[in-house]
């Protein structure tokens, strides 16, 4: 009933209500333009082309695409090309003075940066677009194409890149005035509509007695299984204990208290998966439509389950882990704040000391959630590419799920709790992954 109760409250704040039902038509219209075709391409066939002989590295971007690529809609790119925009400006606000200054401008920068990245997502995805293009007219002696050439080129390419923005422009409408992130809920929704098809495939497979009781049990225990692990370690925290001195301002004494500094064990959240995720399919993803025999065996090495994968796949999400933790967590800011604040902790000395011992206890936090996030994402892989165990969500779909509910909850739960409504947890609040 708590949770029920819960639930009715956020129809009684306008705002929340508003920003509930706009996040939900933006998806719903999302949803719907996955199964828009693209013009020019005998959709049919390449769909059952792809599904029989797509190989790991389709299944696997086809989850990011919530279906469209296997479908080859108007959303095929999906909102992969504005993610590894998004790499790419991270990456040089670090390795370029000049983006680094911007990213420290505040809101000016953060729109300059942010119009980079638009820039980018069209770049990246009139190129992959142009590669699928040209792919599609060597396919299967051009059997789904009936009109190849440079009119079928460039309208494929003007189709794609065009989705693909509108897809952008979504995300950022529900980032601003709907719930949650847009860009994480769009993959979120991608995931989730794949459920009812995996719940039918699962049931025939049962039906035709390919698939025994106790496999799917083990299958459901381990789902259960790996949510639970991912809802308990995202949840996790080291609290490095700050005490506040004591001042006394004219005959009023303040401070002496003692608090806490909250460190999440995976601060980074669901962005390592996804990063790495995009940056090995962005190659996989076109080689694959290259019917050239040494391009395809790249494709091959790069597919989930294949040894090679599996090792970029674990570096990059530790990369990932160490780069976006220091993007968003700086130590020498806590430190000086403490400072400035009269905190203090216990046994450290204020300053360069505090943010030193600040930094190295991160640091291990991060290496603890890059080993927590590559376990999750590849565990469940090795299941289903190496045995065949009909397990139809990866550990980097599980992740993403789990891990992008548990935000959108966290946000909505501030709303409910700021404005004197009883959330979705009775005692404390529900915490996402920014605690």
């Amino acid at each position: 009933m708590g949770v029920l109760s819960s639930f009715q409250n956020i129809f009684k704040i306008a705002e929340l209500k508003s920003r509930v039902l706009f996040t939900f038509a933006l998806l719903a219209v999302y949803r719907i333009g996955a199964h828009i075709p693209t013009p020019g391409i005998n959709g049919e066939q390449l769909s059952k082309f792809l599904l029989q002989k797509g190989g790991a590295i389709m299944g696997f971007f086809d989850m990011f695409s919530g279906g469209a690529l296997s479908r080859m809609t108007v959303f095929a790119l999906g909102i992969m090309p504005y993610i590894s925009a998004s790499i790419i400006l991270q990456l040089l606000t670090v390795v370029v003075p000049s983006i680094g200054k911007l990213a420290k401008e505040g809101e000016e920068g953060h729109k300059k940066i942010t119009k980079y990245t638009r820039y980018g997502t069209v770049v990246i995805s009139a190129i992959q677009s142009f590669g699928i293009a040209v792919g599609l007219e060597g396919m299967e002696g051009g059997a789904f194409v009936p009109h190849p050439g440079w009119g079928f080129r460039l309208l494929t390419m003007i189709t794609l890149t065009s989705g693909t923005a509108f897809i952008m422009w979504l995300g950022e409408q529900i980032t601003e005035r709907g719930i949650g992130n847009g860009i994480s809920l769009i993959i979120f929704a991608g995931i989730v509509a794949r459920f009812p098809s995996a719940m039918i495939s699962t049931a025939r497979l049962v039906q035709a007695k390919e698939l025994n009781l106790f496999l799917l049990l083990f299958i459901m225990a381990m789902a259960i299984a790996v949510v639970a692990f991912i809802i308990y370690v995202e949840r996790g925290q080291r609290k490095i204990p700050v005490q506040y001195a004591k001042r006394i301002v004219g005959r009023k004494m303040y401070g002496g208290g003692s608090t806490h500094l909250p460190l999440k064990i995976n601060t980074s959240g669901v962005i390592p998966p996804i990063f790495a995720s995009s940056i090995i399919m962005f190659p996989a993803t076109i080689a694959g439509f290259i019917a050239i025999p040494w391009v395809q065996a790249i494709a091959r090495q790069l597919s989930p389950g294949s040894v090679v994968h599996t090792v970029l796949y674990v570096t990059m999400i530790i990369f990932f882990a160490y780069f976006y933790t220091a993007v968003v967590f700086n130590p020498v800011d806590v430190a000086d704040n403490l400072k400035k604040n009269g905190g203090f902790i216990p046994g450290i000395r204020p300053g360069q000391k505090t943010s030193d011992y600040i930094y190295r206890v991160l640091s291990r936090l991060t290496f603890a959630g890059g080993i927590y996030l590559s376990a999750v994402c590849i565990l469940p892989e090795i299941l289903i590419y190496k045995f065949n165990v009909p397990f139809y969500f990866g550990g980097t779909s599980l992740l993403i799920v789990v891990g992008v509910a548990l935000d959108t909850v966290s946000q909505i739960e501030s709303h409910l709790v700021t404005r004197s409504y009883e959330g979705f947890l009775k005692r404390g609040r529900m915490r996402g992954r920014r605690g």
